[in-house]
């Protein structure tokens, strides 16, 4: 948990680079609104992000802003609320989730809508625990939820280059994990989104 080094006063959030993204890890219990220590890290982090650098935006933290799951159900919205529009102002192309123990993956997304410059949002809480697998979900499936699923499994990431990535969630029921969603992700960086939201982003840092 590097977090000294990323500027941040706790081991709750912070940012390192890999592999041509820049990974954001964020504290779902932590205070998160727009006066808080978290939020005032997370503007600064983003402003030194180089997408020239790093192509790739990628957000990681507990509790899932998009779940049609019946568990766990609105206990990211307050979060969701308060730091969404920094997000989606910033370019965020895929944000990662879990405390959910089931699997879901969503369209491009923001403000509870299919938006092309949205994030990727999917929830990968379905590694295996105790308590079992959360098996309900809510009817009908919403329009952003692509790919829903209560099995054990585990998810891949591929960055293959700056522009395109490769996301595949394995089922671990099997005796064999199987290959059960996978999908190609165009960064945004090569979409013009973020040139379109220049403006937006710079009014929240300001």
């Amino acid at each position: 948990m590097p977090f000294e080094e990323s500027g941040s006063s706790s081991n709750l959030y912070y940012s390192f680079e890999v592999a041509g993204a820049h990974i954001i890890m964020l504290g779902s219990y932590t205070d998160y609104d727009e006066h808080s220590d978290q939020y005032n890290w997370l503007k600064a982090d983003v402003a030194k992000v180089d997408r020239k650098k790093t192509p790739w935006l990628l957000v990681l933290f507990h509790v899932p802003w998009y779940n049609s799951n019946e568990a766990h159900q609105g206990e990211g919205d307050r979060m969701m609320a308060a730091m969404e529009p920094l997000l989606h102002a910033a370019s965020v192309d895929i944000v990662l989730a879990g405390h959910v123990h089931a699997y879901e993956r969503t369209e491009r997304v923001n403000n509870g809508k299919l938006d092309p410059c949205g994030a990727v949002h999917i929830t990968i809480g379905d590694g295996g625990n105790r308590e079992g697998l959360a098996n309900r979900y809510k009817n009908p499936q919403p329009a952003w939820s692509v790919f829903r699923e209560a099995s054990f499994g585990h998810g891949e990431l591929k960055l293959a280059n700056s522009t395109h990535a490769y996301w595949s969630w394995h089922r671990n029921d099997d005796d064999e994990p199987v290959r059960s969603d996978q999908v190609w992700i165009t960064s945004l960086q090569s979409s013009g989104c973020i040139a379109e939201k220049k403006d937006e982003l710079r009014k929240i840092l300001t």
